[in-house]
């Protein structure tokens, strides 16, 4: 049995939950949590939001500006300017949601400096700014009666209809149901996990830009992938603890092996350079000093400013054996962000009529080849709104009945075989890193495109194993796909 809704949102990060939140309030809205609620890349956001709002020494002509720049000039200066100008009102938004920003103590609001940034313009809730945001903005949502959130629904597969979009899910039961809407959102976040080593949550597996691939939607700069410089390097754990680039906004050194800092032999800026240019410099080191040995040191500051400024981080920190106030702690780049992505228009429509793109998974043009610290935020908020706008100016328009997709689980057929998403990440990781190696992607690019087609054509059992190998095998394939170009 299927169930009929006006909008279905994929994802619960701060994109997908700020467009229910803009969405008219007549209309019935799912939204699906591929796992629990809290776990999203928004949610892992430290650093904070940009943006230009009542601040009299700063305007939005100096942030597009570090935006551009940071971004190599390959932004979409269009969708630049929109963020930038419409800041304001998405961060007044969120503080009347409750968003709780760190004040100075005149109560003004304190605002750090990033790597790339010119100015002081990040407001930030301590050290967790994603997590208070994603809370609260899913908060609001729960108050929502027109709203039903789903957790532990993985959208196996999505089709186009005649009258919109049927996605087909499978809850924690192991049962399948198709449900069909006239609006569908993907809000469905990074692609992480599709590296061996990533700063990004165990959902980020490109399952939204996998969806739109299959249904023939554009894809673009899928190989601009951010790699932060700063992740906490225990050489263990998939999943790297990021330690914010506002730590080196408030003063941070990068050291190499020696414990010598070496930022100046690569860029003017020092640790404050753009996060591609300081993971560049790192490999650059590395290779110079034959070590993957880097540490970040701030423990000159003050131990009590540390704590209270930093209080995740020196918590996650003293867990893995490290006091940041105290002595350098070891990092090493890793893979952290998406700038490509699902192509979608300056409302966030992709290429398919009435299929919207929000958030990390999509590419409205902002970010360019680089992204600028804490514009990630900023851009779920923004376009997600215009999402919601454009949907709602289409409603005297919509149909009045729904076409419903038939999928096909294959339920008592075998199961993948184990190793592709392993295999894939070391492709991944080998072939297309800080410095991407073409020879390697070449190589990776044929075995990947075997592993794809056996995915599609093998007749294996629809679980989470497949689903998930078959979104990690698609986007790296699209990846080094454009590498070889």
């Amino acid at each position: 049995m299927s169930k009929n809704y006006d909008v279905i949102i994929v994802g619960c990060g701060a994109a997908g939950l700020y467009a229910a939140i803009n969405l008219p309030s007549e209309l019935n809205i799912l939204i699906l949590c591929k796992r629990e609620l809290s776990l999203c890349n928004s949610s892992l956001a430290q650093g904070g939001i940009a943006g230009v709002y009542d601040s009299p020494t700063d305007n939005i002509q100096y942030h597009q500006n570090d935006t551009l720049i940071a971004g190599g000039f390959k932004n979409n200066v269009d969708a630049v300017h929109t963020l930038v100008s419409e800041a304001a009102q998405d961060i007044e938004h969120i503080i009347e949601l409750g968003v709780d920003f760190d004040r100075n103590p005149d109560g003004s609001y304190h605002r750090t400096l990033e790597g790339g940034h010119g100015h002081h313009r990040i407001f930030h809730h301590a050290d967790s700014t994603g997590a208070e945001i994603a809370s609260k903005l899913l908060a609001y949502v729960q108050t929502l009666k027109n709203v039903e959130i789903r957790e532990n629904a993985l959208v196996c597969a999505v089709k186009n209809t005649s009258t919109g979009y049927s996605a087909f899910i499978k809850d924690i039961d192991d049962n399948y149901e198709t449900c069909n809407c006239h609006y569908m959102i993907l809000a469905t976040g990074g692609i992480g996990r599709v590296y061996e080593f990533t700063t990004n949550s165990a959902i980020a597996t490109g399952d939204g830009i996998t969806f739109a691939y299959e249904m023939g939607a554009k894809i673009k700069n899928l190989s601009y992938v951010q790699f932060h410089p700063t992740a906490f390097n225990n050489r263990a754990t998939r999943e790297c603890f990021l330690i914010s680039e506002a730590v080196r906004g408030e003063g941070a050194y990068l050291l190499n092996c020696n414990k010598e800092r070496f930022m100046q032999n690569y860029d003017e800026r020092l640790e404050l350079a753009p996060r591609d240019v300081v993971s560049h410099a790192i490999v650059l080191e590395s290779r110079k000093q034959n070590s993957t040995d880097f540490y970040l040191d701030i423990s000159y500051k003050d131990s009590d400013f540390l704590k209270k400024r930093f209080p995740m981080i020196y918590r996650n920190l003293i867990e893995q054996g490290y006091d940041l106030t105290k002595e350098p702690v070891p990092i090493y780049p890793c893979q952290h962000y998406l700038m490509g992505g699902i192509d979608v228009d300056k409302n966030s429509e992709t290429s398919l009529k009435n299929l919207f793109a929000c958030g990390e998974c999509s590419h409205t043009g902002v970010h360019g080849s680089n992204r600028l610290a804490s514009n990630s935020l900023l851009e779920a908020l923004v376009f997600s709104r215009h999402a919601a706008a454009c949907i709602a100016s289409r409603l005297a328009d919509s149909p009045s009945d729904f076409e419903e997709a038939s999928f096909d689980a294959h339920i008592g057929k075998s199961r993948i075989p184990k190793g592709y998403r392993t295999e894939t990440r070391r492709i991944m990781q080998r072939s297309h890193f800080v410095i991407p190696d073409k020879k390697a992607a070449a190589e990776g690019f044929k075995r990947v495109e075997e592993m794809r087609n056996d995915l599609l054509t093998g007749n294996y059992l629809v679980d989470a194993d497949y689903v998930l190998a078959k979104s990690i095998v698609t986007v790296a394939y699209i990846i080094l796909g454009e590498v070889m170009q």
